[in-house]
C-alpha cells in the first residue's frame, strides 16, 4: 500500500511513491482512453455495420455523430465526478470511472449490429457511448489532479506529462490491437465478429486497472485539507457561479483547452481519417503511418513538460496552437500529394462539378427512419467518398448532372458515374508503391508536435489555476468542453462541413479558427502558472498576482 507521498520542494530524482503514483495513475487512464478510442478508430467501420445501407457519407456522419455524442456528455461527467472528487477524495472517484467506463466498452463488444436487431442497434449504442462519455469526464480530472497533488512543485509539469502521454498511448493501443485482428483475420471474418475481440479485451484491462488503483491513498494534500476543515460544501456553487472562479474557468476553456481540443484531434484522429477516407490509403497502412508518429512523438510529452517547468506552460500552449492555426492547410496539401499523387493529378487536370437543384441537396448528419435520400444526396453522397473535391452548381429545377473536365452525365446514375469517373483517369486508391513514405510520415510527426506542444503542459496548467477545495471541479469542466465539445465533434463537424461545400480541405477552417481564438484568448488575459504553489494558496489569487 502507498502511502502519503511527501511534497518537497529539494531532492533529486522522484521517489518509489512517486513512481508508483504516477505509474498506476496513468495506467488506469492508458486503458480508460484505450477504451474511448476504439469506437474512433473504427467509426469509418461500424458506419456500415450500425446504420442501414444506401448513402455511405450519411451513414459515416452518423457514426461520427453517435461518437461526438460521448464527448457531448464528457462535461456533464465532470461536474458530476468532479463534484464527487473534491466532497469525497480523488482516489474513490477514479475507482469509479475506471469501473464503467470498462463496463460500457465491454458490452459494446456484445451489441448486435444493425442487420441483427434493426433501429435499436444504433440506439444501444449511441446509449453506451453515452455512458463512456461520462466516465471519461471524471477520469482526466481525476488522474491529473491526483498526480499533480503528489508531485514536488518544481517536476510538477514533468509528472503530470506523464498523464498527458495517456491519450495518445490508449490511441496507439487501439491502432495496434485492431491492427493485429485484421492482420491475423481476412476481411469478413473480422466484419462478421472480429471488431468485437477489441471491445472484450478491455474487461482484462479494466480488472487490471482496478486492482492497481485500489493500492493507492488519497492524495496528502487533499487529506490535509480535509483534516483542517477547509473542504468545499458546494463545489459546483464555488467554481461556477462564484466570481472571480467562473471567469478563470470560461478563460481556461476559450485561452487554452479549446485549441488544445482542436489540434489534438486534427493531429491524430481527423489525420487518420483524411488517410482512409479522402485518401483512399488501405486501413492497415493508414494505422502503420499514424502509429509511427504517435510511438516517435510520445517521449517529447515528457521532454515538454520538463521543458514547461523551466519556461512555463502557457507559452508552449499557445505556440503550439498558433503553428497548427498557421500550417495546417498546406501540411494537409503535402500529405495528399505524398500519399496520392494520382489523386491530386486527377483533380488537376479533370475539374468536377455536380449540378442539381439547391432545394434538393441536404447533408443528413444522423440517418433514421426519417431520413429520405433525394437524387441529389445520393450523387453528392458518391462523389464525397471519393476523396474528390467538386464544385456545387444550382440549377433549380434542374437534373442533378455530373461534369468531369469534358465529359457530361446527366441525371443520376451510380453505374454510369462510376463508369465516367474511371474514363477520366480516377484513381480507385492510393497505389502504396506510389506513395512518398518519408513525406507522409514527416507531415504527421509535425503535427504530432503539435499535439505534444499544446497537451503536455495542460494538466499542469489547469491544476494550477484553481484552488484544492474545488480544484477536480474547476479543471475538470472546462477541459471536457474544450476536449469533448470543440475538440471531440471536429470529426463530424469537419466532415458535414466537407460534404457540404465539396472541398476536401474545408473542413480544416474549423481547428484553425478555433486554435487562432485560443491564441487570442489565451495571450491577452491568461497568465502564467507554474510559480503557483497548489498545497497552500489559491491557484486563481496567486496567478491574478501573477
Amino acid at each position: 500500500m502507498v502511502g502519503r507521498t511527501r511534497i518537497s520542494a529539494r531532492g533529486a530524482g522522484m521517489t518509489k511513491d512517486e513512481k508508483f503514483v504516477i505509474f498506476a495513475s496513468s495506467l488506469g487512464t492508458v486503458f480508460e482512453w484505450y477504451d474511448f478510442y476504439l469506437y474512433a478508430t473504427l467509426a469509418p467501420f461500424f458506419a456500415a455495420l450500425f446504420f442501414p445501407p444506401g448513402n455511405d457519407t450519411a451513414a459515416l456522419l452518423s457514426a461520427f455523430a453517435t461518437y461526438a455524442a460521448g464527448f457531448l456528455v464528457r462535461p456533464f461527467g465532470a461536474l458530476v465526478f468532479g463534484r464527487i472528487g473534491d466532497l469525497v477524495g480523488r482516489k474513490y472517484t477514479f475507482l469509479v470511472t475506471i469501473f464503467v467506463m470498462g463496463a460500457a466498452t465491454f458490452m459494446v463488444g456484445l451489441l448486435p449490429t444493425f442487420d441483427t436487431i434493426g433501429w435499436a442497434a444504433p440506439l444501444l449504442l449511441v446509449a453506451l457511448r453515452l455512458v463512456q462519455g461520462l466516465a471519461l469526464g471524471g477520469e482526466y480530472g481525476g488522474a491529473a489532479t491526483y498526480v499533480a497533488e503528489h508531485a514536488r512543485p518544481q517536476n510538477r509539469g514533468f509528472a503530470t506529462s506523464f498523464i498527458q502521454i495517456t491519450a495518445t498511448l490508449g490511441f496507439f493501443l487501439a491502432l495496434l490491437v485492431i491492427g493485429a485482428c485484421r492482420i491475423y483475420m481476412d476481411a469478413d471474418t473480422f466484419a462478421s465478429w472480429g471488431w468485437r475481440i477489441p471491445f472484450v479485451v478491455s474487461l482484462l484491462l479494466l480488472v487490471l486497472s482496478i486492482w492497481i488503483r485500489l493500492r493507492l491513498n488519497e492524495t496528502p494534500i487533499f487529506q490535509r485539507m480535509k483534516e483542517e476543515g477547509k473542504g468545499s460544501k458546494a463545489p459546483l456553487t464555488e467554481s461556477f457561479f462564484r466570481y472571480p472562479n467562473n471567469k478563470y474557468v470560461l478563460l481556461a476553456l476559450l485561452g487554452a483547452t479549446a485549441g488544445q481540443g482542436v489540434v489534438w484531434y486534427t493531429g491524430q484522429f481527423y489525420a487518420l481519417f483524411f488517410l482512409q477516407i479522402t485518401l483512399q490509403l488501405d486501413y492497415l497502412l493508414a494505422y502503420l503511418l499514424v502509429g509511427v508518429s504517435l510511438l516517435i512523438g510520445t517521449p517529447l510529452f515528457i521532454a515538454f513538460g520538463w521543458l514547461s517547468d523551466r519556461i512555463g506552460r502557457l507559452k508552449i500552449i499557445l505556440l503550439g496552437c498558433l503553428l497548427a492555426a498557421a500550417t495546417y492547410m498546406p501540411l494537409f496539401q503535402v500529405l495528399t500529394r505524398a500519399v496520392n499523387p494520382d489523386l491530386v493529378a486527377f483533380q488537376e487536370r479533370s475539374a468536377v462539378s455536380v449540378s442539381a437543384d439547391r432545394a434538393t441537396c441536404r447533408v443528413h448528419v444522423f440517418v433514421g427512419p426519417w431520413s429520405d435520400f433525394s437524387d441529389c444526396d445520393r450523387a453528392q453522397d458518391f462523389v464525397t467518398k471519393l476523396g474528390v473535391s467538386f464544385h456545387k452548381v444550382d440549377v433549380p429545377g434542374g437534373p442533378v448532372t455530373l461534369t468531369i473536365g469534358e465529359t457530361t452525365v446527366a441525371g443520376w446514375s451510380q453505374a454510369r458515374w462510376q463508369a465516367a469517373f474511371e474514363g477520366a483517369g480516377y484513381p480507385t486508391y492510393a497505389d502504396p508503391s506510389k506513395v512518398d513514405w518519408v513525406t507522409a510520415e514527416l507531415v504527421l510527426l509535425v503535427m504530432v508536435l503539435y499535439v505534444v506542444m499544446v497537451y503536455a503542459p495542460m494538466a499542469a496548467f489547469l491544476v494550477e489555476m484553481f484552488p484544492t477545495r474545488i480544484r477536480y471541479t474547476s479543471m475538470s469542466l472546462p477541459y471536457h468542453i474544450g476536449n469533448g465539445w470543440f475538440g471531440g465533434m471536429l470529426p463530424l463537424l469537419a466532415t458535414a462541413i466537407v460534404a457540404s461545400t465539396g472541398d476536401i480541405y474545408a473542413g480544416l477552417w474549423y481547428p484553425i479558427g478555433v486554435a487562432g481564438m485560443t491564441v487570442l484568448i489565451g495571450a491577452v488575459f491568461l497568465r502564467e502558472t507554474k510559480d503557483v504553489d497548489i498545497a497552500t494558496g489559491s491557484g486563481v489569487e496567486i496567478s491574478r498576482r501573477g
